[in-house]
């Protein structure tokens, strides 16, 4: 069992992005990091999930994919 933050299937999230589009699961509890900006509302950790699986389908880094 982990008693990690981000594996709490309880938990409330946002999903968060960088500049580079990588998208991650956040927990609400916990400050958005500089360099990343919440892209949803809080919700469930499924919710979340399946927000990243919709909407981050190439995960290359935004900077490859320019190239």
């Amino acid at each position: 069992m982990s008693d990690s933050l981000f594996d709490d299937v309880d938990g409330t999230f946002v999903v968060v992005v960088n500049a580079e589009n990588q998208h991650s699961l956040w927990p609400v509890r916990l400050e958005v990091p500089a360099g990343w900006e919440a892209v949803t509302e809080p919700g469930t950790r499924q919710a979340a999930l399946d927000y990243v699986e919709t909407h981050w389908t190439d995960i290359r880094p935004a900077s490859l994919v320019r190239t």
